[in-house]
């Protein structure tokens, strides 16, 4: 998983589950007879009890590996329900459990009342991270990305210096026809017209923009993580695009994009707002 991918909600639920461990290892009661000395007295911790442990501390662990796979596996399913989804549930819960189990206990200890202050971070964090514009945005501000050429072909991330399509290179509108071969410096290809016949070539016929056949394939990032549709028109997303990673529009389609991803996917990029191009 690309952790560019990530979000702050995703870092707010991440937060909360590690707490939620380390107060898993703290005493949940806090009682101590009269007449004992209590600095003797060994309370136990969620360890101790098998249903707290795993109905409140391992259910939120649980709950919050849940949301981030969801973000790496899009559309995977468990009982019906979508993984972001069932892993939202199991955070409600824990906190559920939680509560109740608090104020059953007269005197609760560290672990317990962190554990229930950690399972309101992290159903917050869950229920509020795909909904709060602020947590919603990138846990970490892409970058660009590195330069440079592997094996003498341009890869996905690399910055060549010259050639229409890649990132550092000239930016030109959609339907504009490079003067030079794709993605590479030279004389143009075999088959490919002079430059005085492309300029030509590229005027609209009745002053609009130009036919969708003109359409050049480029190079393209994504400001925020973005699903990515089959081209089959599914309505699970096959693949997410994060940010501070270039993937390659092959088509254009109305207002979307047909993207290809590192590992050779394609699908449609429905949301094209605030992409950057190479």
């Amino acid at each position: 998983m690309n952790i560019r991918s990530l979000t702050r909600g995703d870092g707010v639920v991440i937060g909360a589950a590690v707490v939620l461990f380390i107060a898993s290892f703290l005493d949940y009661s806090s009682y101590c007879p009269s007449g004992i000395d209590c600095s003797r007295v060994d309370n136990p911790n969620a360890w101790d009890s098998l249903g707290l442990l795993m109905s409140v501390f391992l259910a939120g662990v649980i709950a919050a590996a849940l949301l981030i796979v969801s973000r790496a596996m899009p559309g995977r399913k468990v009982a019906g329900l979508d993984l972001g989804q069932f892993g939202v549930a199991l955070t409600v819960f824990a906190l559920w459990t939680a509560f109740w189990t608090i104020l059953d206990i007269s005197n609760a200890g560290a672990g317990l009342i962190l554990g229930l202050l950690a399972t309101m971070v992290l159903a917050a964090g869950a229920i509020a991270g795909p909904l709060v514009p602020f947590l919603k945005a990138p846990l970490l501000s892409p970058s660009a990305p590195a330069q440079g050429l592997q094996g003498g072909q341009p890869q996905f991330g690399a910055q060549p210096g010259q050639g229409y399509g890649y990132p550092g290179a000239q930016q030109q509108p959609y339907g504009a026809q490079p003067s030079q071969g794709y993605g590479y410096p030279g004389a143009p290809q075999q088959g490919q017209p002079a430059p005085a016949d492309q300029a030509q070539a590229q005027q609209p016929s009745q002053g609009g923009a130009a036919p969708a056949g003109d359409f050049t394939p480029f190079w393209f990032a994504v400001p925020v993580a973005r699903p990515l549709y089959g081209e089959d028109g599914s309505p699970n997303p096959i693949a997410e695009l994060a940010p501070g990673t270039w993937y390659l529009a092959v088509e254009q389609r109305g207002q979307s994009l047909v993207a290809q991803t590192q590992d050779g996917r394609r699908g449609v990029l429905q949301d094209t707002t605030g992409i950057q191009r190479g």
